[in-house]
Formats: structure tokens, C-alpha cells, sequence
């Protein structure tokens, strides 16, 4: 389950042995300082920090390390049978083109949405008077139940929340540059920060990609 830190740099394309286009995303990925080492966990931070924007806690947290400030601390799970010592740095070559891998971050926020966007309803009768065409409706019966089921499906506030897409796989891996090109989108923005895993559900996969 180990994996690195990222910031999502935007998606572009790439093309296979067979000259079939390939959409990815290209994501800065480490390298992690390791900071802690737990029980089942190793904590990491990415990104350089300036100490001035730190808080004294903070500070003194990574002049007892001696090591650079990070603006981001995440922990993930230890693989097994691997020994990991404070200060190890973790970079991209954890993964290998062909890998399959999971990757969290915080999805796009789109503010408070209708049902009809939010939960893809069908909507209302468009004609014969009708001027219920993207409205609530009924959500309950007065008598039985006599009140609105819990998580039932209404309009509210959508996206902005920890999703994880998984079974991704790794084009391509560029050591010199720490970026990971991934197969299709990622969760959050440009500029957000992801956290990178090995899949938990599919293998390595060989794939022959242009260089």
C-alpha cells in the first residue's frame, strides 16, 4: 500500500506502440521525505515549505528531523518486509510503467446543485401543463412514514469531497522530472493535491507507449 504525495499538473495526451492516443494526467509526484514511521503507517511530506509560514510547533517539528519544511503531511500504509528510516526519500520509481494505482484527492467543487444535476433525475412531464419539469415533487408520505426517509436523494451542496479512482494505470514515469503520466482523470483541479497508491484491486500490466 505505500505510495507518494502529488500536486495534479493538468491532463494531456500521449500515443501508444500502435499510434492509438492515450489521455492522461500528468502529476508531480514526490519526492517524500519520510517524517515519521508508525505502527502500520509511514508519515511523508511533500513540497517545500518557507519556515516563516510556519507555526512554531511546526517548525520545530522539522528542525528536530533536520529536514526541510513540507507543506504537506500525509501518512500511508508501510508495504511489508521493507525497513524505513526517518529522512528516506521517496520518489516516482515506486511504480513502473504498467502499474495500476489508486489515487485520492478532494473533487471539484460545484457549489448547491438541483437534483436533476446532482442526482440525475429524470425530470417532470415537459407538456401538457406540467410545471413540475425540475422541481423536488413529493418526498414522503403525510400518514406513513409521516416524515422524509434519511439520505434521501435532494438538492444540496455537490463535489468538494475525498474521492478515490482506482485501478488507474501508469503510462509513463519520469524519474529525472519526478512526474507520473496516469491513464484518464483524477480527482480535484490543477494544482491539488493527490495521494498516489498501489492498486488495491489489479496487478502490473505491461504497456509499450512512444517515447
Amino acid at each position: 500500500m505505500i505510495g507518494l504525495i502529488g500536486r495534479k499538473i493538468g491532463m494531456t495526451q500521449v500515443f501508444a506502440a500502435d499510434n492509438s492516443q492515450i489521455g492522461v494526467t500528468a502529476i508531480q509526484a514526490g519526492p517524500c521525505p519520510v517524517l515519521m514511521i508508525k505502527d502500520k503507517n509511514i508519515q511523508l511530506g511533500f513540497e517545500l515549505a518557507q519556515e516563516k509560514s510556519l507555526k512554531k510547533p511546526q517548525a520545530g517539528f522539522f528542525k528536530k528531523l533536520n529536514i526541510s519544511p513540507r507543506k504537506v503531511i500525509k501518512d500511508v500504509s508501510k508495504e511489508a518486509n521493507v525497513e524505513y528510516r526517518v529522512g528516506d526519500e521517496l520518489k516516482v520509481d515506486l511504480f513502473a510503467e504498467g502499474d495500476f494505482v489508486d489515487v485520492s484527492g478532494v473533487s471539484i467543487g460545484k457549489g448547491f446543485q438541483g437534483g436533476m444535476k446532482r442526482w440525475h433525475w429524470k425530470g417532470g412531464p415537459k407538456t401538457h401543463g406540467s410545471t413540475s419539469h425540475r422541481r423536488v415533487g413529493s418526498i414522503g408520505s403525510s400518514t406513513t412514514p409521516g416524515r422524509v426517509w434519511k439520505g434521501h436523494h435532494m438538492p444540496g451542496h455537490m463535489g468538494a469531497e475525498k474521492t478515490t479512482v482506482q485501478n488507474l494505470k501508469v503510462v509513463r514515469v519520469d524519474l529525472a522530472n519526478n512526474i507520473l503520466l496516469i491513464e484518464g482523470g483524477v480527482p480535484g483541479y490543477k494544482n491539488s493535491y493527490l495521494v498516489i497508491t498501489k492498486a488495491k484491486k489489479k496487478a502490473f500490466k505491461k504497456v509499450t507507449v512512444k517515447k
